[in-house]
């Protein structure tokens, strides 16, 4: 019996929900959805005050509000496929809503903080964000044998080496390039059709 039956994780089916249906099930009340609405969107999320120079601990808080507010004003969402929008903005008032706060404790000559955060995003900011988010959405679309593929051999802060790759997927070492290969290509042909550039 091959490896490649015994190693199949299990793929939770709310990570191929769209959107939409994310949001009705939370609205419902029901916990995993909440987990993978939060577990979808949390890279988004805390992107932002990164790339706006606020600091891991700041990023981390400015998280955990903007979550408290998807939490507090889902059922006020109107439009739940525009969810991803809706977070950037949300994100960005709670940068600048941060700083302003920080900027009445802070000394202005000895200020390390991060520029003036408005609640628009600088557009170089703002498309880097929804590039990031696309590439997540069609990396979410592919196969979950591509998608962990691609994660371990791309996304991983120390690349890991083909056999390990091949052993945890259980598959043959050599058939890994043919393999990455073909789920680039997807990735490749899913970017193109929704617009990356």
């Amino acid at each position: 019996m091959s490896g490649a039956s015994t190693k199949k994780a299990k793929v939770d089916p709310r990570l191929q929900w769209s959107d939409t249906r994310l949001v009705q099930q939370c609205l419902k009340g029901e916990e995993e959805a909440w987990a993978a609405l939060i577990g979808r969107y949390k890279n988004l999320i805390y992107s932002i005050p990164v790339k706006l120079g606020f600091s891991q601990d700041d990023a981390s808080d400015i998280f955990q509000s903007v979550c408290a507010e998807l939490i507090s004003r889902l059922p006020e969402l109107r439009k739940p496929q525009a969810i991803g929008g809706w977070l950037i903005k949300v994100t960005a008032h709670k940068c600048s809503q941060w700083k302003r706060q920080a900027d009445r404790f802070v000394d202005p000559e000895s200020q390390a903080e991060p520029e003036a955060a408005s609640e628009r995003l600088p557009d170089n900011v703002l498309a880097e964000v929804q590039k990031e988010q696309m590439l997540r959405a069609a990396l979410r679309e592919l196969s979950p044998r591509c998608r962990q593929l691609v994660d371990m051999l791309f996304f991983e802060t120390s690349p890991r080496p083909y056999s390990e790759v091949a052993g945890e997927l259980g598959i043959a070492t050599g058939s890994i390039g043919f393999i990455r290969s073909r789920c680039l290509d997807k990735l490749r042909r899913r970017l193109e059709e929704i617009g990356f550039k």
